[in-house]
């Protein structure tokens, strides 16, 4: 198993393209059919009672990205230095957020919307540009962007792996120690823990972490210690996130049992352990990448579409066929960013890596009296050359 996962932890991974694809439905299905009231006008889960409790459990996608997130990013750090970590991760992020960012404020500066209006000054929709407006204390432009923070102090945690080097054994420390400070702060309101530990979402991290480790070094007895120590805190935090909500809203508008939300976060450790298996490394559809690459835009972008498709045809159209438009129209505008944003980028900056690392000019050949050289040896092929990368929420 050894050797077969370090082969699988050096390529893309098609199968977690599908994952994120599926977390990016389930968020927009949570605000298109749960929790975008003020977008429709009245309560989303009575105009689809069929799939409402479906539907509601989609608050989750979000974790499923984190367990997602701790396993590429563990992937992408193997073997890599800080600088090339810190580049990859704002290549990855800050494009597409950019245009997030701008599309947000044109649509409230130059439309009549009024629904999810964040209600920013200039000068703070240039704060939000940063993805740091939660440290300054000022609201996120778009509602999806409080994952964007965890995200980064999750990246921030892991720089220190990262700075010491990353070697299996320090990975455990790092993990079994985040665990630890994670559930011993459970239900700890002090706001330094919550930016530093993130007892609410560790689990998740360290859960996909762990599967990683197995895919890398085979299903280790403490890896899946660990990943069964994460599920249980996982578990725990997804029932409190959703008893929140419940709280909030009421359960007519957010009818999800418990029994149903901690089946749902077992799944996802189901799933991401079946990943680390290679028991769904037939799943190599080529459609699969462009999926994955869907996803960052449209979880970016699907609250910007709802906001302004949904009011314009509600009263025109039946509200199914008004949902699959919107979700239509978000779609294909988040494969335009991704080709007109995200991809040009990306390409752009692996090029000028690919120069800065090219070989000098070889010498002058030798004269002909000269034996003759030794054949060149093929270029060493350093882990992750496939450039697997992160898709985030």
């Amino acid at each position: 198993m050894g050797s077969r996962g370090a082969a699988r932890g050096s390529g893309r991974l098609a199968e977690l393209d599908l994952l994120r694809f599926v977390a990016a439905m389930a968020v927009l299905a949570f605000h298109y059919f749960i929790a975008f009231a003020s977008v429709w006008g009245e309560r989303p889960s009575e105009l689809f009672p069929a799939i409402s409790t479906l539907s509601g459990l989609g608050i989750l996608g979000v974790e499923l990205f984190f367990m997602i997130s701790g396993f590429v990013i563990l992937m992408s750090i193997w073997g890599r230095g800080l600088g090339a970590f810190a580049l990859s991760r704002l290549v990855r992020l800050f494009p597409a957020y950019w245009v997030s960012v701008g599309a947000t404020a044109a649509v409230y500066g130059l439309s009549a919307a009024t629904a999810l209006d964040p209600k920013l000054s200039a000068g703070e929709y240039g704060v939000n540009l940063t993805m740091l407006q939660r440290a300054f204390g000022v609201y996120d432009a778009n509602g999806v962007y409080w994952s964007l923070w965890a995200e980064l102090r999750f990246y921030v945690l892991i720089s220190v792996l990262v700075l010491v080097g990353v070697t299996f054994n320090r990975c455990l420390v790092f993990m079994g120690v985040w665990l630890l400070a994670a559930g011993f702060f459970t239900g700890s309101e002090d706001k330094w823990v919550d930016l530093v530990v993130m007892p609410k979402y560790a689990a998740y991290f360290v859960g996909g972490m762990a599967f990683f480790l197995m895919t890398k070094h085979g299903p280790k007895l403490v890896l899946w210690c660990l990943a069964g120590i994460s599920a249980g805190l996982a578990v725990n935090s997804a029932l409190d996130r959703v008893a929140g909500r419940i709280e909030k809203v009421g359960y007519a508008a957010m009818p999800v049992p418990e029994w149903a939300v901690a089946a749902t976060v077992i799944g996802f450790y189901v799933l991401m352990a079946m990943v680390a298996l290679g028991w769904l490394s037939r799943l190599r559809w080529r459609g699969l990448v462009v999926l994955g690459a869907l996803t960052y835009p449209l979880y970016l972008f699907h609250t910007t579409a709802a906001v302004l498709i949904i009011p314009a045809l509600r009263d025109t159209l039946p509200p199914w066929l008004t949902a699959v438009v919107t979700t239509l129209a978000a779609m294909a505008f988040s494969y335009l960013v991704y080709r007109l944003v995200e991809r040009p980028v990306q390409e752009f900056v692996k090029a000028r890596r690919r120069r800065g690392a090219a070989p000098p000019s070889a010498p002058p050949s030798a004269p002909p009296s000269a034996p003759p050289s030794a054949p060149p040896s093929p270029p060493f092929r350093t882990p992750f050359a496939t450039g697997e990368t992160a898709s985030v929420p």
